[in-house]
């Protein structure tokens, strides 16, 4: 490493956010990036550590001490080099990933970790702002045709590499554009849509086909898709909503977190969509689920002119530092507090919701009762029990489950296909990710289930290695 003791010389200091007063008011992304400068004070702090524990941390295994150090040292088209031979999409994990690499860093034994998320932006960032990213396609093509069925992370990083690896491919969405949940899922003021747009003109200059508004298994056939193609990869996602089955869920008023979520981005890039609208301008807003999903409905609820947001989760709140529940260099469950929440919302824990109550058909509130987990199982696992007298209600005119997915939508192509599912209902694949149908292939969270982008990039190179592998013989 250039700085051996450039741990002991800075502490670790993380992007700047821009004020709440003005980013509940648009739609931009709610930080400012690091001067180069900064990064390179940052990037210093790496260790120059006997085993680098994120690397087994990183779904995509980037190699971060060796990048930090051409960052540290100014050398940062190396850096570039160096990230972009295991990410297809560094400025979407340098944004959205959870980093579960930093909490490996063997610097955060004693010690804040370093910020590999924010260096890992900063390298790609001025990659695009010095021209180092410039399209590269194939010089010849091996002729073998591939589909690849679902935009999301999964989907475009398996598309990326059987591009590079020169063979012909052609990605089927059936939304009106590209990115799958990345687009729909992921509000702008967390990744503003352009950054994707600008990967993806560089995609479709090195080769790649876009197919949008195309439900294959619906309005093109799967018997034509295997005809047509040599082989195809099965990248939809997991998105079969769970849902909250107690009594007056039938009542208006109530939505899947991702409803609202697709239809706020869609709003905000004036995309049109045909379903009844669904805002929180002057609501009192519940939100049902304590995660990422949760938190991005908090965001866009406060923009949206919410008169108050409420967030619940069923789970104890989580410990603020690491507990002997889960030691270094394991990923701990910590309380997590995002610009979301900083932007305004009651957050409470260890709540169950009983039913929902309403009148003219409408929710006005939520009946909700206390529960702990003190007690165990045979097997060691927590127990629910709801607390005696712990009854209380919610007002609530908007409801938003962001309580997970099941599995993928089983309907129209995977019936069609007649794919196995594991246990789980995901599809079910061998060690080079083809499913029990010869030609296909699936990866992502259609695979692995409900996951981060970070893993549906590995899976998604994963896929390519495997379809190369069948396609060529190997």
């Amino acid at each position: 490493m250039g700085d051996v003791r450039g741990f002991l010389k800075h502490k670790r200091e993380t992007m700047q956010y821009r004020p709440v007063c003005e980013r509940v008011s648009d739609y931009a992304e709610v930080f400012n990036l690091k001067s180069d400068e900064k990064a390179r004070e940052q990037a210093a702090r790496c260790m120059d550590c006997g085993t680098p524990f994120c690397h087994s941390s990183c779904p995509v295994a980037n190699i971060i001490p060796e990048w930090n150090d051409f960052v540290y040292k100014g050398v940062w088209e190396k850096a570039f080099a160096m990230l972009d031979a295991t990410n297809n999409l560094p400025e979407i994990t340098g944004r959205v990933c959870p980093a579960p690499c930093e909490y490996s860093c063997v610097l955060g034994i004693n010690d804040d970790p370093v910020t590999i998320r924010e260096n890992e932006l900063s390298i790609i960032e001025n990659a695009f702002k010095h021209g180092y990213i410039k399209p590269n396609p194939p010089k010849t093509r091996t002729g073998k045709k591939v589909a690849v069925i679902g935009s999301g992370p999964a989907g475009l990083s398996c598309a990326a590499q059987l591009n590079k690896l020169s063979h012909n491919v052609v990605v089927f969405e059936r939304d009106q554009k590209i990115g799958g949940l990345m687009r729909y899922g992921i509000p702008d003021f967390k990744l503003h849509k352009s950054v994707l747009d600008r990967r993806i003109d560089i995609w479709k200059k090195e080769g790649i086909e876009f197919k949008t508004g195309v439900n294959v298994g619906v309005d093109y056939s799967y018997d034509k898709l295997l005809k047509e193609f040599d082989a195809a990869c099965l990248t939809g996602g997991s998105r079969k909503p769970r849902d909250l089955t107690i009594p007056g869920r039938d009542l208006k008023g109530i939505h899947f977190a991702m409803e609202y979520l697709s239809q706020s981005n869609k709003k905000v890039s004036s995309e049109k969509f045909d379903e009844p609208s669904i805002t929180a301008k002057g609501k009192k807003v519940l939100v049902i689920g304590g995660g990422d999903t949760g938190a991005d409905c908090v965001g866009t609820a406060n923009r949206q002119g919410a008169s108050c947001v409420v967030q619940i989760e069923v789970l104890p709140q989580p410990p603020s530092c690491r507990d002997e529940s889960c030691p270094w260099p394991s990923y701990p469950m910590l309380l997590k507090t995002t610009s979301s929440h900083e932007e305004g919302a009651t957050r409470k824990w260890s709540v169950l919701t009983k039913n929902f109550v309403g009148y003219d058909g409408r929710v006005r509130k939520v009946a909700c009762v206390e529960v702990e987990f003190s007690q165990k199982d045979a097997n060691g696992r927590p127990m629910m029990k709801e607390v005696s007298g712990s009854e209380f209600e919610i007002e609530a005119d908007l409801i938003l489950l962001a309580i997970g997915f099941l599995h993928p939508e089983h309907e129209g192509l995977l019936e069609q296909l007649k794919v196995k599912f594991d246990p789980r209902g995901n599809v079910k694949t061998d060690n080079n990710y083809m499913t029990s149908v010869k030609n296909v292939f699936s990866a992502g969270d259609m695979h692995r289930g409900q996951s981060l982008v970070v893993w549906a990039i590995s899976e998604g190179r994963a896929a390519a290695v495997g379809i190369d592998r069948f396609l060529m013989d190997y």
